[in-house]
């Protein structure tokens, strides 16, 4: 079999795995079938190279395999961009060993072409390398992840751009000396490796580790064209090529250009900045405080329906992701709906904040980019920020001359409610002043998010007695209600689906059966999120699909029943259906609940459904309200039976 077609091979192996690591379910079998793709093009390039008979290779195979494991078992997630940036580094540098080792063996009647890619890919393996360690060592924080001011506008860089450029010219043209063009090569690309890490701030870092990624990709494959293997040149341009889309996509997100983020002119033009007015302050609470006063928030956090959690990095400086997991679930257990919205550049890399949070358990399915999730936060009723600053500061789209203006951020001041539990008030990377902060629908809790986070996981621990929820009326008059009706229709909705009481339901009825009443059960078309959502929830609690009844053979029922049970509905029992016109619900068909002679509803709260119409049904003399997560309310109405 000739060398193309096992390179082709084995190509193909690696374009299987990038295919397969574009979905998380897929990513861990990917990640397996590039390994093992892997040793076999290591194993293949030893035997075509004749070194299997080598003892010195194979004893640093094994180093390195063993070191790579060790890393890979002490390693913290937290550390893992340092860790991709040191791994780009060593690539670069393998890279221009290489290409250095080969062109020592060339000819002096080699082609041109030889002598040009052996230049390259050294000058683009030490630009990789320097830059890579300077990256990670900033991420590290063994030096500053401040932007470093080296020149005005970036004229060092063009100059070394330049030498550099002349120096490959010559390489090609004066072979004779081929040696020394290599080390004022590599003099050259290494300071300018340096120069453009220590340029770039911690807020464009993922652009930076992405774009190094990409150049040892790039490396790779020039340096398969100098010493002419072809499995070399197409698994260095899978990693170039995919590196580069990367890169392409960090600086749509960040509202960059790739040359100004190498230049560092979005980050350095400290003189630029606009300093912020002074401002008003928004609601603060101290850590100690907390317990002491809570009211104001605890009623923002119980009221919520709709939650969305928006992590940044500083919630991963303060490994409180597992903190983050146990309010995710509180807030869900409390009939909340959750979503997460990750920017581009939450992490330190691309991917990063996904991994973190997945590593404690948080659902894939919950984490939405930036362009999916910025259009629910205006009809979010709580948003609650962990440890994000720049992707989240207003100010990208009004502050001009500084280094986030234009960038596209997380839309989270449109939420109905907002809560930042950040370190501090102080800005982020950019240095701009998060105008955030000031708002009036915003809460701030300062300090480490392993600590302030479950502050307001501890709001949901305390729910209101029972005779608080139940309004107008008493669980006296409740009890009398609930025995004294014969017939007793029940509508669940989407409300009942998100706090997952349908196996509360099923109790509920089996005890109104028990007392010898007739149940039967209204679904109207669109009470769950697809036709047929809610008739199956209820029959995965063991509902007989003989008492549920579509709109149109409930709503004649409801003028001859005692008394009927809401459960999680809102828009589509809404009397205002009939009568308030020009809104969103307006002729809209609804299950006439309000014929009932009775009526109990136990939703979340009293605020309107989707359409934002408020409920008239509310305010009629026959119903009775009892307020809360129907996983806690429904169980009232079934202890009334006793």
């Amino acid at each position: 079999m000739s060398v193309i077609i096992i390179s082709a091979i084995i190509i193909a192996g690696f374009i299987v795995q990038i295919r397969l690591m574009q979905s998380p379910k897929t990513a861990l079998l990917g990640n397996r079938i590039g390994a093992i793709f892997m040793a076999v093009a290591v194993l293949y390039t030893i035997i075509a190279y004749g070194g299997i008979g080598n003892p010195s290779l194979w004893l640093w195979l094994i180093v390195g395999g063993a070191a790579g494991v060790w890393l890979g078992q002490i390693v913290k997630m937290i550390q893992m961009p340092q860790m991709v940036g040191v791994l780009n580094g060593f690539g670069g540098a393998a890279s221009a060993l290489v290409a250095v080792a080969g062109s020592v063996q060339y000819p002096e009647n080699a082609v041109w072409y030889l002598w040009l890619t052996a230049s390259l890919a050294l000058a683009v393996g030490m630009l990789t390398f320097t830059g890579s360690l300077v990256a990670a060592m900033k991420l590290q924080g063994m030096i500053s992840g401040r932007p470093v001011r080296v020149d005005k506008n970036g004229q060092s860089q063009k100059g070394l751009l330049i030498a550099g450029a002349a120096v490959i010219l010559f390489s090609i043209i004066f072979t004779g000396v081929f040696n020394l063009w290599l080390v004022l090569l590599a003099i050259v690309s290494g300071i300018y490796g340096v120069i453009m890490a220590l340029r770039v701030g911690g807020a464009d870092m993922p652009v930076v580790i992405s774009l190094l990624n990409s150049f040892s990709g790039i490396a790779a494959s020039i340096t398969g064209f100098a010493v002419e293997d072809p499995l070399l040149v197409g698994v260095g341009a899978i990693v170039g090529v995919s590196g580069l889309i990367l890169t392409r996509i960090m600086c749509k997100a960040m509202n960059r250009s790739l040359s100004a983020v190498l230049t560092g002119i979005t980050t350095v033009m400290a003189q630029a900045r606009q300093e912020s007015p002074v401002r008003p302050q928004s609601p603060s609470i101290d850590l100690p405080k907390v317990a002491e006063n809570k009211t104001g928030l605890s009623a923002v956090v119980g009221n919520a329906r709709r939650v969305i959690i928006v992590p940044g990095y500083g919630m991963a400086v303060a490994q409180a992701q597992d903190k983050v997991k146990e309010l995710i679930d509180k807030l869900e257990q409390s009939g909340k709906e959750v979503k997460i919205g990750i920017h581009p550049v939450a992490g330190r890399m691309p991917g990063h904040m996904n991994v973190l949070l997945a590593e404690v358990g948080i659902d894939y399915d919950k984490l939405y980019d930036m362009e999916t999730i910025n259009p629910e936060f205006e009809k979010t009723d709580l948003t609650i920020v962990v440890g994000a600053c720049d992707v989240v500061n207003p100010s990208a789209n009004t502050a001009e001359d500084t280094p986030i203006y234009g960038m596209p951020i997380l839309e989270v001041d449109k939420s109905r409610h907002i809560i930042v539990c950040n370190l501090d008030e102080k800005p982020g990377y950019s240095g701009v002043e998060n105008s955030l902060y000031s708002m009036e629908n915003v809460t701030t809790i300062w300090g480490n998010a392993s600590e302030t986070v479950p502050t307001i996981t501890r709001l949901l621990e305390k729910t209101p007695d029972e005779e608080e929820r139940v309004g107008k009326a008493g669980s006296k008059a409740l009890e009398s209600v609930v025995k004294s009706a014969r017939r007793v229709i029940i509508v669940p909705g989407y409300g009942m689906a998100v706090a997952q009481a349908q196996d509360k339901v099923k109790e509920l009825i089996d005890k109104l059966e028990q007392s010898g009443k007739e149940v039967k059960i209204g679904i109207h078309p669109v009470a769950g999120r697809m036709p047929g959502h809610m008739n199956v929830l209820l029959a995965e609690v063991g509902i007989d699909y003989d008492k549920l009844y579509d709109m149109e053979t409930i709503n004649p029922e409801f003028e001859k029943t005692d008394l009927t049970i809401v459960v999680g509905a809102c828009d589509v029992v809404n009397p205002s259906a009939n009568t308030a016109e020009d809104t969103p619900i307006y002729g809209m068909p609804i299950l006439e609940v309000d014929k009932s002679r009775h009526i109990i509803v136990c939703n979340l709260d009293e605020k309107p459904g989707y359409s934002g119409v408020e409920n008239s049904l509310y305010s009629m003399e026959n119903v009775t309200t009892i307020w809360g997560n129907a996983s806690e309310t429904v169980p009232i109405i079934t202890r009334a039976c006793n």
